[in-house]
């Protein structure tokens, strides 16, 4: 085989060095299993709001009790939901709040997201990433090329508007060229916005949370308890100020590249 077939051809995207062979695929084997597994044991659902309701007393008693060891499971379990994309990060987040109150559950969420997402970044990168770039086409190289050019600014926009969800800009990231450095700064700047908003209403949980269960109460003597829930869901505190206000400051985050590409236009 001669060297310059070893070489990248203009037109291929080159992809990051790893091992050949069916190797590659292990790490994101691993990822779909376990979050298969993880779906499968319901983490979903024992993660949720509704969960924390039930056993709310018995929570706050053990974290007050060993709050060093519950900061640390809280902060692998949140690791490991942003990485294995299961739906529970919202409900996390508030919980946090409420546990833990906001000046720690924001910074604490907000570490614990950036490494949960660098989890799939990589993962992404050095198995689908690799193989895609080896068959890339021109929207491929198109989303690599917007990515390499404009990647921190791109980035942080995605991160700070509402409407695109965690683990899709995770990958996608993981599908470009953009280095760890950039995703890790993009992605650590772009959530505090999000996980000081989530803390705060959080520690605001105690009063609704009572609400909720005086309804409960009310509509158990009233019809039974198997005919009532306990219904509270992160959907039901996210006011749309709040989603509009992340929107804007996403919109803020991509006025440079918006800037760069009209003097590129204009020259």
């Amino acid at each position: 085989m001669s060297q310059a077939s070893h070489q990248t051809s203009p037109g291929t995207l080159p992809g990051p060095a790893t091992p050949g062979g069916a190797w590659r695929w292990l790490p994101v084997l691993l990822l779909l299993v376990a979050a298969g597994l993880g779906y499968a044991l319901g983490l979903q659902n024992d993660l949720s709001l509704a969960a924390l309701i039930e056993h709310r007393d018995a929570i706050r008693g053990w974290v007050d009790a060993n709050m060093l060891w519950a900061l640390a499971v809280f902060g692998m379990l949140y690791v490991g939901v942003v990485a294995l994309s299961i739906p529970a990060a919202a409900a996390m987040s508030l919980a946090g709040g409420f546990l833990f109150g906001w000046e720690v559950s924001a910074p604490l969420t907000t570490l614990a997201a950036t490494a949960g997402a660098a989890i799939v970044f990589e993962i992404v990168k050095t198995s689908l990433g690799a193989a895609l770039a080896e068959r890339s086409g021109p929207f491929l190289r198109r989303l690599s090329q917007g990515f390499a050019e404009n990647a921190f600014s791109l980035l942080l926009f995605l991160r700070l508007t509402p409407v695109f969800p965690f683990w899709a800009v995770n990958a996608v990231a993981g599908l470009s060229r953009m280095p760890l450095g950039t995703f890790l700064l993009a992605t650590l700047i772009g959530i505090i916005p999000g996980s000081i908003a989530f803390a705060l209403i959080g520690s605001g949980l105690d009063g609704l949370i009572d609400d909720q269960v005086l309804a409960f109460k009310v509509c158990a003597a009233q019809n039974g308890a198997e005919n009532c829930h306990l219904t509270l869901s992160p959907a039901m505190l996210i006011s749309p100020q709040l989603l509009w206000g992340l929107s804007a400051l996403g919109a803020v985050a991509l006025l440079p590249t918006v800037l760069r590409l009209w003097k590129a236009r204009r020259r």
